[in-house]
């Protein structure tokens, strides 16, 4: 049978695709706008008619009617890492979450410790050979695509065709709808004058020929608009965004003077506007691999001089990071930010950069403190954090004692609270 009679024998409506799902299964949902919002729209309408089916998903980027507590016995999310839509519930407990490395969630479903029994994804339009590109998020979800027992696909001509390991074919899709639909946009954040400091700070250390790992947030978007400046970036990152694009359109990324992966920007999801899908299409510089690979620090750190930058909400004088949570309350979740400090430690001339504001609520608490809230999750612990970087500086903790650390640490706070900083930290003898 020809590829274009098994796309024909599978196409059927979001309503009809949907019922592949079966009782007490998990449907594995790519990250952000790699989610297909037909399905998902579809299989919220009918979640009554379903029991004890889990849709599991990175950075859920709309509120599907399925986000309702009082269905959680029909359809319930499980989030691998909380974002604006699943975080009420998360916070509420009504939403599962699942904390692990971004990386090596593929081999969790590979292994069968995380379940895949259905895959709902996002796909480019078939191509002449019968391959479809998951382009938006290869993420996990081609090991989802592995393991399922079903994969239904929602073909949109909106959905770039972009190369690397991100291809299913025809003959491994039980079932697929098509929509016509705008893919989801995520424009540059603004970029305030605490933003722009901070970025400065770590572009002045970022030399041209560096490798880019830049994290998901406005500070690491800040860092990306002030690189203009430099000459031959490579990027090696998780996500690709808008950010990247117009470092490119700019000729400051030319991936030239990478040694691992020579010429190519590697890439697992992407987040930004219809420029950057359209940039995405085909484009030979481009390729979007599945999570355990680019986000294995192994792997990632086989580039030479990798930068990476990703941002936290408070750091105490050890250094540790706690990027997921306020307290015991969960806020986000594990993500990429520990794959890719791991990474640069590893890289030749590699530096990894945590940012944060040095305060938060209008300047009333500060973010540098002695210790994290108690139940706070360590995102990056102290053994791994290199540089951490305020609007007030760079504090760079790798190789330092606890003593120097501290005063590393409490020389970048806001002002305002550096006194008391110190004063804890003579009670624990740490000054």
């Amino acid at each position: 049978m020809s590829v274009q009679s098994l796309y024909k024998q599978k196409c059927m409506s979001a309503a009809d695709a949907v019922r592949v799902v079966r009782n007490g299964e998990t449907v594995v949902i790519p990250t952000a706008v790699g989610e297909p919002p037909t399905l998902l729209t579809a299989l919220s309408e009918q979640r009554r008619d379903f029991r004890d089916v889990k849709v599991a998903q990175i950075l859920a980027l709309r509120k599907f009617d399925y986000f309702d507590p009082e269905t959680v016995d029909c359809v319930r999310h499980e989030a691998y890492f909380l974002s604006g839509a699943s975080r009420p519930g998360g916070q509420e407990g009504w939403i599962d979450y699942l904390p692990a490395y971004f990386s090596e969630l593929p081999g969790l479903i590979a292994r069968n410790m995380i379940p895949a029994d259905v895959v709902f994804t996002m796909a480019s339009p078939m191509d002449e050979h019968g391959y479809f590109s998951l382009s938006l998020a290869t993420d996990y979800t081609m090991a989802a695509v592995d393991k399922a027992r079903a994969v239904v696909l929602e073909v949109n001509p909106n959905v770039p065709f972009a190369n690397g390991d991100c291809h299913v074919h025809i003959s491994q899709v039980t079932a697929l709808c098509e929509s016509e639909d705008p893919i989801f946009e995520v424009g540059l954040p603004k970029i305030g004058p605490v933003q722009e400091a901070i970025g400065k700070y770590v572009a002045d250390m970022i030399p041209d020929g560096a490798t880019l790992q830049i994290g998901y947030g406005g500070i690491p978007d800040a860092v990306v608009m002030q690189l203009t400046d430099k000459r031959d970036l490579g990027v090696h990152t998780e996500m690709v965004g808008d950010g990247i694009m117009m470092l490119v359109d700019a000729g400051v990324i030319t991936n030239r003077k990478k040694n691992y992966h020579h010429g190519k920007m590697l890439a697992t999801f992407a987040l930004g506007s219809k420029k950057l899908y359209q940039f995405m299409n085909r484009n030979p510089a481009l390729e979007m691999h599945p999570v355990d690979f680019t986000n294995d620090p192994f792997l990632a750190g086989q580039n030479d001089n990798l930068h990476a930058v990703n941002a936290t909400m408070q750091v105490d004088f050890m250094g540790q990071c706690g990027s997921e949570s306020l307290g015991y309350t969960p806020y986000s979740g594990t993500g990429g930010q520990s794959d890719f400090v791991r990474a640069a430690n590893r890289s030749h001339g590699g530096k990894s950069f945590i940012v944060l504001p040095s305060t938060a609520k209008n300047d009333t608490i500060s973010r540098i403190v002695p210790t994290l809230e108690p139940g706070t999750h360590v995102s990056t612990g102290k053994n791994d954090v290199n540089y951490v970087v305020t609007e007030y500086g760079v504090a760079q903790l790798r190789g330092k004692t606890a003593k120097q650390r501290c005063e590393a640490l409490i020389g970048i706070a806001h002002p305002d609270f550096r006194g008391q900083l110190r004063e804890m930290a003579k009670k624990m003898k740490l000054l």
